[in-house]
């Protein structure tokens, strides 16, 4: 079956699926009401990818997930290559995200051409509530990425 992606209200946006990426529902609750979203679906939701815009000319992914039996497919390069086309059509220039110090999430980043530009300390120390591990190892520092999309 064919992979689509839609625009979808952020209310519709299965919570179980944005817990993959962040799992704070505290955090999600934050940032999903002002922000936009988009999902790759077949006869269901596979991906979401949740971007806020932060000026005119640029914006932030806060979350991008993908289920599990899907990781790996390329449904989520799909969906994030579709969010760089929206973005670039209007005007915006700098796309930002922040991500772990390792795992497989920075590869996947850094294929698409997002490059480091900042790290932040004991950011997953200090705005969750229990902390959280990836192949046995704690996350505590943020790695900020950046994509130009005046040079993509």
């Amino acid at each position: 079956m064919a992979i689509t992606i839609r625009p979808i209200s952020a209310n519709l946006v299965p919570l179980d699926l944005l817990l993959i990426a962040d799992p704070s529902e505290q955090q999600i609750a934050l940032y999903l009401p002002h922000a936009e979203c988009f999902v790759a679906e077949d006869e269901r939701v596979l991906a979401v990818c949740v971007v806020k815009s932060i000026d005119p000319y640029s914006a932030e992914i806060v979350n991008i997930a993908v289920y599990p039996d899907q990781q790996g497919t390329g449904v989520g390069t799909k969906l994030l290559r579709f969010l760089i086309d929206q973005l670039r059509g209007r005007g915006v220039k700098q796309l930002v995200l922040g991500t772990g110090t390792f795992g497989y999430q920075l590869t996947f980043y850094q294929r698409l051409g997002f490059r480091v530009i900042e790290v932040e300390r004991n950011y997953f120390l200090k705005h969750y509530d229990q902390p959280i591990y990836e192949s046995g190892i704690q996350h505590k520092d943020r790695l900020m990425l950046e994509l130009d999309l005046s040079e993509t």
